[in-house]
């Protein structure tokens, strides 16, 4: 029997249930609260009818309060209009209530929404009527909350009146999103086909965004990803992981292209085994096709996806979310820019606490560097006065940006701001610098070459394997890096320290620290090896040239840490700069080695280097690069 005939069935079993739109109204009365259904689950032809009832009927109820999540209506003109009838209440501020919430027309009522059913529960958000939209009934008298569950059901579970919109277009999904007849009041059936949403299409900024994420993303991790633009950017670079799962709020178009390609199979998830989580869905028609009854595919209730301790028995959880602003500290908004309200606290801190509690548990932040086409840092001295912290500054573990990866967690506070400022756009960063000077966050003397001078070249990059099977990584060296060059040096013995800098010294020091990390682009390359541990990127070689003025000539030299001699390291890093050097043009290399220094001389020789002269204890050798 199809589903239309079941509904007939319930039909002439059920006839009291069946009625009028406008007969279901005259239940509202003054005072009530009423719940809508959210998102795409919002029953949009029982919204138009309630304004069409009001149209009709000014004086059918006054001083009604309703709530919802968030809403994908787009009339805007209804806050005034009915404002003497409803007043709206949401949990959440999209683009078609902010203007009207920060204008005073609606109100936001800030929430973890994992806590909203308890709410509910606890008659803190008394309901009276909900009105929701469903699928068609099963064989069992089953309708289905289809794409949207979150708190619907909770919202069911406590309203005294139910109205129900079932709808054909409405996928019937595994989960908790089931109401059987018994526990509807009136049925009003309405076939209309589901809003369909796609974020704004990733550019070349989120892709690189993505791709950086990608890096800290590991087989088997199960994951978390927010909304927007960089987060499906996000998705599109995880192709070639495998066994990826998903526990999460929402579901997309992305995650459901990496179930069908095998990337996401839930299979070494340590909770729901097999089973991809959500909470509710935003997407093509397509993606909710792809949801009716299919077991690999379960929506929750919002205070069991976002449940703290459902998220932190997760092996491997990685969340990933974007923020409005983060200061230098590592203190971030999500929800407010100032006093300006612009989306809600949802379960965002809820999956930023909880994951870092979780055994491997990643908490990533990717955003833009820029706002407003470029012309405001989203990487600020300080939050604006009035932002909501939606992250506290020691929950922050990964920050990304267009322009690289900073990890905060263990992080002092002059650190962490040089960690930021390294991945803020670099028209901005002279700002950030004196302005962090300013705030004693930093050193009084910290040196910096502004401008296209002092960018970070990621085409620098590359990955190696050592002749030992040691995989490093090779990257130009960071303004943040001195941390882990003091550590770099202090590895060295006294003899290595004597045969890199001609001289003995007891440690290197701050200045000279400043003067290695401070690398003008037109004038040199300083390539550091490191064991590729985002998260505790260790300096086990270090490798420079610096261009003579006086010709296409440049010096080169290099130091590998004691704990890592043998490994050819200092053969790779030669051969990359090499490879540099060739590429911005650099004729040839010339190097002084002190006579004893027999490693660095045995290095040098094998690459082809000559040896010229000879003074005061120092070899001098050349090698001509272009013929």
């Amino acid at each position: 029997m199809g589903e239309k005939a079941r509904l007939d069935d319930l039909k002439q079993m059920y006839p009291e249930k069946f009625t009028t739109e406008y007969r279901v109204f005259k239940n509202i009365k003054r005072g009530n609260k009423v719940f809508f259904g959210t998102g795409v689950g919002e029953p949009r032809y029982l919204v138009r009818a309630l304004m069409e009832y009001l149209d009709k009927n000014p004086a059918a109820f006054f001083d009604v309060d309703i709530y919802y999540v968030w809403t994908l209506q787009e009339e805007t003109d209804f806050y005034e209009k009915y404002k003497n009838n409803f007043r709206i209440n949401s949990f959440f501020i999209g683009d078609p209530n902010r203007d009207a919430i920060n204008q005073g027309l609606a109100d936001y009522t800030p929430v973890f929404t994992s806590k909203i059913p308890k709410l509910f529960n606890r008659k803190a958000f008394p309901i009276d009527i909900a009105l929701i939209q469903t699928s068609l009934p099963d064989e069992h008298g089953y309708f289905n909350l289809g794409v949207n569950v979150d708190i619907v059901k909770a919202a069911v579970e406590n309203a005294s009146l139910i109205i129900v919109q079932p709808n054909s277009y409405m996928p019937n999904v595994h989960g908790d999103g089931f109401i059987h007849v018994n526990d509807i009041d009136y049925i009003v059936p309405h076939d209309e086909p589901l809003p369909e949403y796609a974020p704004a299409k990733e550019g070349e900024i989120e892709l690189q965004i993505g791709s950086y994420v990608a890096r800290l993303i590991q087989d088997g991790d199960t994951i978390q990803v927010g909304y927007g633009s960089i987060p499906a950017a996000v998705l599109s670079c995880l192709s070639n992981k495998k066994h990826l799962g998903v526990h999460s709020e929402l579901l997309t178009d992305e995650i459901v292209d990496l179930m069908k390609i095998g990337v996401i199979d839930n299979t070494q998830k340590s909770l729901n085994k097999g089973k991809t989580i959500g909470s509710f869905c935003l997407g093509k028609r397509e993606t909710y096709d792809f949801f009716n009854n299919n077991p690999a595919v379960e929506l929750r209730r919002l205070d069991y996806v976002s449940d703290l301790m459902n998220i932190a028995s997760h092996n491997n959880m990685t969340a990933v979310n974007s923020v409005l602003q983060i200061d230098l500290t590592g203190q971030a908004t999500a929800e407010s820019l100032g006093n300006v309200y612009y989306s809600g606290i949802t379960g965002f801190a809820n999956f930023m606490r909880a994951t870092l509690l979780a055994k491997r548990g990643k908490t990533i932040i990717a955003l833009k560097s820029t706002a407003k086409n470029g012309e405001v840092s989203k990487i600020v001295p300080n939050l604006l006065e009035g932002s909501g912290v939606s992250v506290h500054r020691a929950d922050v573990q990964y920050v990304v940006t267009e322009y690289g990866i900073a990890y905060l967690q263990g992080k002092n506070l002059r650190e962490r701001a040089m960690e930021l400022i390294s991945i803020a756009h670099p028209k901005f960063r002279p700002w950030l610098i004196e302005e962090a000077k300013a705030r004693n966050l930093i050193y009084k003397d910290q040196k910096f070459i502004p401008g296209s001078r002092g960018k970070y070249l990621v085409e620098y990059e590359t990955y190696k394997t050592t002749k030992t099977g040691l995989d490093i990584l090779l990257r130009p060296i960071k303004i943040s890096d001195e941390p882990r060059l003091r550590e770099f040096f202090n590895s060295l013995s006294d003899n290595s320290l004597f045969t890199r800098f001609f001289s003995p010294l007891p440690y290197v020091t701050h200045e000279s620290i400043q003067d290695i990390i401070s690398v003008d682009n037109a004038k040199g390359v300083s390539i550091l090896a490191v064991v590729p541990d985002e998260e505790n990127q260790i300096v086990i070689g270090m490798g420079q040239y610096s261009m003579n003025d006086t010709d296409y000539s440049a010096e080169v030299s290099f130091a590998t840490s004691d704990n890592y001699q043998n490994n050819g390291i200092s053969s790779i890093l030669l051969n990359h700069l090499t490879y540099l050097a060739l590429k911005n043009g650099i004729q040839s290399f010339t190097a002084s080695v002190l006579m004893q220094n027999g490693s660095m001389i045995h290095v040098l020789k094998k690459a082809g280097f000559a040896h010229k002269s000879t003074s005061d204890g120092v070899f001098e050798f050349e090698k001509i690069l272009r013929m």
